[in-house]
């Protein structure tokens, strides 16, 4: 898909993308994707649109949080053939876990993996819906890490521009869809 077509491809998902003001709390304006999921269209879209968006990045499985986060990872994972990590909370994981904390705006808060998910070595592509202040996906950067595995790259449906987020994740390749701006799109 050429940069051109994906920008069209961009365009058109936002028209499936719902903006609710003051969710969960007063002064965010929260992007709800559920309308994108719900429409079958739509969601091929994304998901051709991101696997396409990363075609260039070589990897041998994915690593997604829950919960939206498995929607694009199992699909980007089942379309490219290799595996799915799944990022949890903590206590969610039944064999032994490695874990990585991150900042909240009102607290820190924990993802954990298998510790046997990423062998030594393993090159993951970190895959979720939003990239907003940057702190879940450099926990899941951290957790790669953390076992011994290369990121390959990070890539996101919405990517929120103006909270910085991708300034987290230097030096990983970061790839988006669709990007906002302004708080207030």
């Amino acid at each position: 898909m050429t940069e051109s077509a994906r920008a069209t491809a961009a365009r058109e998902l936002q028209d499936h993308i719902r903006t609710v003001t003051d969710f969960p709390r007063p002064g965010i304006s929260f992007k709800d994707i559920t309308p994108l999921i719900e429409d079958g269209r739509a969601l091929h879209t994304a998901v051709d649109a991101l696997a396409q968006a990363t075609d260039g990045i070589s990897y041998d499985r994915i690593l997604s949080a829950e919960a939206r986060g498995f929607v694009f990872g199992t699909a980007l994972a089942y379309r490219a053939k290799k595996g799915l990590i799944l990022a949890r909370k903590p206590n969610k994981l039944p064999r032994e876990t490695i874990s990585a904390t991150y900042e909240l705006e009102y607290g820190t808060d924990a993802l954990e993996a298998h510790a046997d998910s990423i062998p030594e070595g393993t090159s993951v592509l970190v895959a979720d819906d939003l990239l907003a202040t940057g702190g879940t996906a450099r926990a899941m950067c951290q957790l790669v890490e953390n076992a011994g595995g290369t990121v390959a790259g990070v890539a996101f449906l919405i990517e929120l521009g103006y909270l910085q987020g991708r300034e987290k994740l230097r030096p990983y390749r970061v790839v988006s869809l669709i990007t906002y701006d302004d708080p207030e799109d």
